[in-house]
């Protein structure tokens, strides 16, 4: 059985991540209050962030500036996102 936690993306219970996605105490935070989903969802999002401004990840400014953007997604408040993304058309005539 899965382990469920209340998602403070979504506000409900739902189902977490199998392990902290990131050592120390952000890791455990993020692991016991963020579903597998919403987490998931930021990964997306953060690869599309560091291809859209070339973020190089060995740059502590870099870092700093995807953390508050993932704080941000995950509160569900304004965040930068990839401006020149679009997202593909179903090919469905």
């Amino acid at each position: 059985m899965s382990r469920t936690v209340f998602c403070r993306k979504y506000q409900k219970e739902m189902e977490g991540l199998d392990y902290p996605p990131m050592p120390g105490a952000k890791g455990e935070e993020i692991w016991k209050t963020v579903s597998k989903q919403a987490w998931q969802e930021w990964q997306n999002e953060q690869t599309m962030l560091i291809n859209e401004k070339h973020l190089n990840m060995m740059d502590p400014f870099a870092r700093k500036y995807l953390k508050s953007q993932m704080e941000k997604f995950l509160d569900n408040e304004p965040f930068d996102q990839a401006e020149g993304f679009v997202p593909p058309e179903d090919d469905k005539n």
